[in-house]
This record gives structure tokens, sequence and C-alpha cells, in this order.
């Protein structure tokens, strides 16, 4: 019963974040939000310690040490709580996360706002939404490929929150703010819009709640039945 509530909040969540985003899209606030940060002569934080090293550079190694502790944990649990396979299950939806938004980003054509003529580059302003419509920059900028190191780990969240709770929020907890300073500090150098950030995030948290649709106690499983020496029967439950 308490999985199907769960399912019902994550479509809410889901939906209703799709439609703030959606208004964003339409609000045409991404460039203005930008121009806070740029000018003609570019980007003032776009190779600060703060933004590149410390948020960017040192976010990513962050996020491939996360993942090697969710793999050592999936090997030999730190905490009593989700099965192996269950911890495994989530690793595989995280790791899908990463994939999908590189993929994505490989077929669009929209550039980062460092490329546009107004900051100092060669392009024009294009919304994401013209497919197909070059901008006449490099392209290849959207979604936030960076945020994903942050967002992919919504699968935390879900792994433990029929078990832990709390922990379980305090994870989702880390991960927004994680996020959130990383979408931000690409908005601050000028490689991306806030809406390739929301994008990268609502792309996560979809992956997980199709996860979490599928997720291994929800797996039919095959158990081994008595039955008399030398046979072996299986049952479905």
């Amino acid at each position: 019963m308490r999985r199907h509530a769960a399912g019902r909040s994550d479509l809410l969540v889901t939906s209703l974040a799709l439609a703030c985003l959606l208004a964003w899209d339409a609000s045409g606030w991404d460039l203005a939000l930008t121009h806070w940060y740029g000018t003609a002569a570019g980007f003032g934080w776009r190779d600060a310690w703060l933004t590149r090293s410390l948020l960017h550079d040192g976010g990513r190694l962050f996020a491939w040490g996360a993942l090697g502790l969710l793999v050592v944990d999936a090997c030999h649990p730190l905490l009593p709580g989700p099965k192996r396979i269950e911890r495994w299950h989530w690793i595989g939806v995280m790791l899908a996360g990463v994939l999908l938004v590189p993929s994505i980003k490989r077929v669009t054509t929209t550039s980062c706002p460092w490329d546009l003529a107004e900051f100092g580059g060669v392009a024009s302003y294009v919304s994401h939404w013209q497919i197909g419509v070059s901008d006449g920059g490099p392209g290849h900028c959207f979604p936030s490929g960076h945020a994903v190191a942050a967002f992919s780990f919504f699968g935390i969240y879900f792994l433990w929150r029929e078990h832990r709770p709390r922990l379980a929020g305090c994870f989702l907890a880390i991960v927004l703010l994680a996020g959130s300073l990383f979408g931000w500090a690409q908005l601050a150098r000028g490689a991306h819009y806030f809406s390739h950030t929301l994008w990268s995030a609502w792309l996560c948290w979809t992956l997980c709640v199709l996860g979490a649709r599928a997720s291994v106690p929800g797996f039919r499983r095959l158990h081994v039945s008595p039955a008399p020496p030398g046979d072996l029967v299986l049952r479905d439950s």
C-alpha cells in the first residue's frame, strides 16, 4: 500500500516539476538571467577557482568518488537495509542518467551561452525547442552534463526511502544542494542556461521514478518450495 502511495506521489511531483519547467522555458528568462553574469567581454566567473576548479572539476571528482563508494556498498553493505540486488539496481539507474544526458547533448544544436555573439562568441540565441535549427555556434550544450554529476544520485533517495526515510531525506537534500551549486557554477561560467540544469534534474528524477516502478522488491521472484527428495519445484510468488 505504501509503495502505491509513493508511486502516486512520485508521478505527481514529476508532473508538477515538468509543468514548472515548461513555464520557465516559456518565460524566456534564460537569457535574461545569463546577462547577470555575462557581458560583451565574456564571463568573469568562467575560470574562477570557485566555479571551475572547485565546483566543476572538484564536483566531477567527488561524483566519481561517491559512485565508487556506492559500488563498495553494493559489494559489502555499509549499513543494514536494502538487499544487495537493490543496491546494484539503483547503481544501474544512476548510471543510466549519466549516459542519457550526454547522449541527448550529442544530437542537440543548442550552443552554450559563452558561444553567443553578445558574450564575445559567434552564435545567436535560439531556444532549445527549435529542434534542428542551428544558432551558428558549435551546439551540443543542452542539457547540462555537469549537473548530472549531482542529480543522478537521486537514486540514493529512492534506494533508502522505504528502509530509512530520514536518511533518504538527508540524501535528497544533499543531492539537491549539490545540483544547485553545480548548476549555479555553470550558469555563472556561461557554460549553461538555467533551464539546462533544470532539465537535467528532471530527466534524472524521471529515470528514478521509472526505476522505482521496476525496482527489485517489485519483481516477481522465484522461491524454492518444499518437495520430495530429488525433486526441485519452483513456484512463482
